[in-house]
């Protein structure tokens, strides 16, 4: 295996696992920051690191007792974890959208607003994001180094420079945060939260279906599903995240109407539900 080879592939591997759980953990950081509570971004990180320790331990589990072959079934469960925090934290944010009812719950009863329930479960997000792919990265890296010149100059510098890239992601997403509407913000990070919940559904489908688990059916599914991540392209896991979908925007629908009947009822003029 040449240096660039190495290179290149020690690259790949660590952006492109890390990436995905670098988004979530960006996005959580984003949001403390604009929503004026940067001194609470530490549970996020402690929740990542907590990760990438688990993730070194269980590396070394399957390494030693399943030949370097990591669990489908336990990496399924892992994402159906996730993602219920991410749904849940994505309908937190939702709700509490609104600017002014926001820096209330901030000047009135700031622990209330970011209890430990919700520090917990921000906590639990990061850790689940990094844990979901560390072990499994942990052994790519490891049978790459293996079948080269082990952690050589090559190996290292390709994964310097994911970390790069990385934290390159991390800042940049840090920056627009800050400029951005405190409304805006909520309902984006909401709504990417949902998202990638829903694209850790459809993976956790696919690692049951990969054990015969549960059917998998693609005839008729549209190619634009599966080319755009938007799930794994069976009918199963795409009708789950449908069903999922539905729900939340009932929900949500239902959340703006009780929104705007308290604001009716306490300023006695209609108020519109999305001002």
């Amino acid at each position: 295996m040449t240096d660039g080879s190495t290179f290149v592939q020690a690259f790949m591997i660590l952006f492109r696992e890390g990436l995905e759980a670098l988004l979530v953990i960006a996005a959580l950081a984003a949001f403390l920051r604009r929503a004026g509570a940067a001194e609470r971004i530490a549970p996020v990180y402690m929740g990542a690191l907590a990760a990438v320790v688990a993730s070194i331990g269980m590396a070394w589990v399957f390494e030693t007792y399943y030949d370097g072959n990591h669990s489908d079934l336990f990496e399924a469960a892992v994402m159906l974890a996730a993602a219920a925090l991410l749904f849940y934290m994505s309908g937190w944010m939702f709700v509490r959208q609104d600017p002014k009812a926001w820096q209330a719950d901030l000047n009135r009863l700031a622990e209330r607003a970011l209890g430990a329930g919700t520090l917990l479960s921000l906590a639990g997000i990061a850790f689940l994001a990094v844990f979901r792919e560390g072990a499994e990265t942990i052994l790519f890296l490891h049978a790459l180094a293996k079948g080269g010149n082990g952690f050589d100059a090559s190996l290292l510098a390709g994964l310097a420079v994911a970390v790069l890239a990385l934290v390159a992601m991390f800042v940049a997403m840090q920056w627009l945060a800050l400029r951005l509407p405190l409304r805006p913000m909520f309902v984006v990070t909401s709504a990417f939260l949902f998202f990638m919940g829903l694209r850790m559904v459809g993976e956790a489908f696919q690692e049951f279906q990969e054990q015969a688990l549960i059917p998998f059916t693609t005839e008729g599914v549209p190619a634009f599903v599966s080319e755009w991540g938007l799930s794994n392209g069976s009918w199963e896991a795409l009708g789950t995240q449908l069903a999922i979908l539905c729900v939340a925007v009932v929900a949500g629908l239902v959340s703006l109407m009780r929104k705007g009947s308290k604001a009716e009822s306490r300023d006695g003029r209609p108020v519109s539900a999305t001002s």
